[in-house]
């Protein structure tokens, strides 16, 4: 017997490489999800490109009012049955009601080895303390800013030559492979 696939909703603000990452993983004959929404609060970035190209639901959200901007996100959310919310470069702080009506429902990638560097910066952070090591963390978001429980990790060396751009770039490449990964993980607690 087929097990229902889990209705997922990928949120961007960029380039979209983890929602190309999503989407693949969610094409794959073992996936539990159905890429079902992709929201924006950007219209002219690579991720609403893809995503449209590849014809999925997407909608664009007008940020100047956080809290209609919220309303009209759950209310797409509602519409298409979601049921697990991947945040993939989503540059925008989700209001404390917004998490905690979706709480453990949504999980976001971070450019560190949480709860090292939160928030913004983190490549040049690593540099400029001289870390061995950085990564990338896929967690659970809290109404703490990326402070939720940690899914899963991957651990990524520091080169003495790299510059922020550099390291990003390593990072973002086992971001891409990690996230599926933190899907599957989570699936059988949803």
């Amino acid at each position: 017997m087929v097990k229902q696939k889990i209705n997922c909703a990928v949120f961007v603000s960029g380039r979209g490489s983890n929602l190309k990452s999503i989407y693949k993983y969610s094409k794959t004959k073992y996936s539990k999800i159905l890429l079902k929404l992709v929201i924006s609060n950007k219209p002219d970035v690579l991720g609403v490109t893809f995503a449209r190209r590849k014809k999925i639901n997407t909608k664009i959200i007008n940020y100047k009012n956080k809290s209609l901007a919220e309303k009209n996100i759950i209310r797409y959310l509602k519409k298409n049955n979601i049921r697990l919310i991947c945040l993939a470069g989503f540059m925008k702080v989700l209001s404390k009601s917004f998490i905690k009506k979706y709480k453990y429902r949504i999980i976001n990638i971070h450019p560190s080895l949480l709860p090292k560097y939160k928030g913004l910066n983190a490549h040049e952070k690593v540099i400029k303390n001289n870390d061995k090591f950085s990564g990338c963390t896929v967690h659970f978001v809290t109404e703490k800013l990326d402070s939720g429980k940690i899914i899963i990790q991957k651990k990524v060396k520091r080169f003495k030559f790299d510059t922020p751009q550099s390291l990003s770039k390593r990072i973002l490449f086992e971001e891409n492979k990690l996230y599926p990964i933190a899907i599957k993980k989570i699936l059988t607690k949803i």
